[in-house]
C-alpha cells in the first residue's frame, strides 16, 4: 500500500501540485477576502487536475525519461508502472479533478482548468521537442490555477487585478525553468529535447535568466502598486523580498570564478515566490 501511495505520488508530481494548490488558494483569497469552506473544491480541483496531468505527461515523455540521468528512475521508465496503468491513472485524476473544479467554482473555473490541461499537455509537452523556446508559451499553465482561484472566489477572470496575478505567475516560470537548463541542459540534448544551452553559452544564459528575474521582481511589485494588496505592513514585505531578490540574483552577472552553482538560484527564485504567495494570502485576511 505505502508503495502504491508513493507511487502515485511520483507520477502525480505532488510537489509541484501542491505548489500549484498554493496559487489557487491565493487567487480564492484575494478575490473572496475571506477563509470559508467554499476554498475546498476548487483547491482540490485544480490539485488533483494538476495531478491527472502530470502522470499524463508521464505517459507522453516516457520515451525520453529513459534516456536521462534525472528521469530514468521515473514510474514508467522503472518499470514500476505500465504506460497504460499511467494514461488510466491520468484520465481518472483529470476527471475527478476538473468534476470538483466544476462544481467548486462555475463553468468559467472549468474552461480554465480544461485550458490549463489543454495547455500543458496539448500544446506545451509536443512544443518542447521542437524548440528550446516552448517555455515562454508554456508558461502559461503557471498563470491559470490562480484566476480559477480568483473565479471561484466571486471575481471575474477579465478583472485587471486577476490579469495582473496571472502575469505575476506566468512570468517567474521561464528564468525558473532555465536555470535548470543550465543544470540539466546537456542531459535533455541527449534525449533529443532542443536546449537552450545548444543556442547560448553560460555567460549569455545568465544574463537573460537575470533579466527574467528582474521582470519577476517589477511584476511582483504591481501587486501592491495596482492594490491587490492593501497593508502597508505586507507591501514593506514585498518591497524587501524584491529588493532581495534583485541583489540575489546581481552576483548572476558576475564573471564566475569558481564552478557556477544554478540550482542555488533555482532555489532563491522558489523562495521569493513563495514569500509573494503567503504576503498575498495574509493580507486579503487581515485587510
Amino acid at each position: 500500500m505505502k508503495k502504491t501511495i508513493l507511487l502515485l505520488a511520483e507520477l502525480s508530481k505532488v510537489k509541484i501540485t501542491f505548489a500549484v494548490a498554493l496559487t489557487t488558494i491565493a487567487g480564492y483569497l484575494l478575490a473572496k477576502g475571506s477563509f470559508d469552506s467554499g476554498i475546498i473544491l476548487p483547491t482540490l480541483g485544480i490539485f488533483i487536475l494538476a495531478c491527472g496531468s502530470s502522470a499524463l505527461n508521464h505517459f507522453q515523455d516516457s520515451d525520453r525519461d529513459g534516456l536521462m540521468e534525472r528521469t530514468r528512475n521515473r514510474p514508467i521508465p522503472s518499470g514500476r508502472i505500465s504506460k497504460t496503468g499511467a494514461l488510466i491513472v491520468a484520465i481518472i485524476l483529470s476527471g475527478i479533478g476538473s468534476a470538483m473544479i466544476f462544481y467548486g467554482s462555475n463553468f468559467v473555473g472549468f474552461q480554465l482548468g480544461l485550458l490549463a490541461l489543454i495547455w500543458y499537455n496539448g500544446i506545451y509537452t509536443p512544443m518542447k521537442r521542437k524548440t528550446a523556446f516552448a517555455v515562454i508559451p508554456g508558461s502559461v499553465i503557471g498563470a491559470i490555477p490562480p484566476v480559477v482561484g480568483w473565479v471561484a472566489g466571486g471575481g471575474s477572470a477579465l478583472d485587471p487585478h486577476a490579469l495582473i496575478l496571472a502575469f505575476f505567475f506566468f512570468i517567474w516560470q521561464v528564468p525558473h525553468f532555465w536555470l535548470l537548463m543550465l543544470k540539466y541542459g546537456k542531459e535533455y540534448v541527449e534525449a533529443g529535447y532542443p536546449s537552450i544551452t545548444e543556442r547560448y553559452n553560460e555567460e549569455q544564459i545568465r544574463y537573460l535568466t537575470f533579466l527574467w528575474t528582474f521582470a519577476t521582481a517589477v511584476a511582483a511589485l504591481m501587486i501592491p502598486l495596482f492594490g491587490i494588496i492593501h497593508s502597508s505592513v505586507i507591501t514593506i514585505v514585498v518591497l524587501i523580498a524584491v529588493v532581495w531578490l534583485i541583489a540575489i540574483f546581481s552576483s548572476i552577472l558576475k564573471k564566475q570564478t569558481s564552478s557556477f552553482n544554478p540550482f542555488y538560484y533555482f532555489m532563491r527564485i522558489n523562495y521569493f515566490v513563495l514569500v509573494i504567495i503567503l504576503s498575498m494570502a495574509i493580507d486579503s485576511l487581515i485587510s
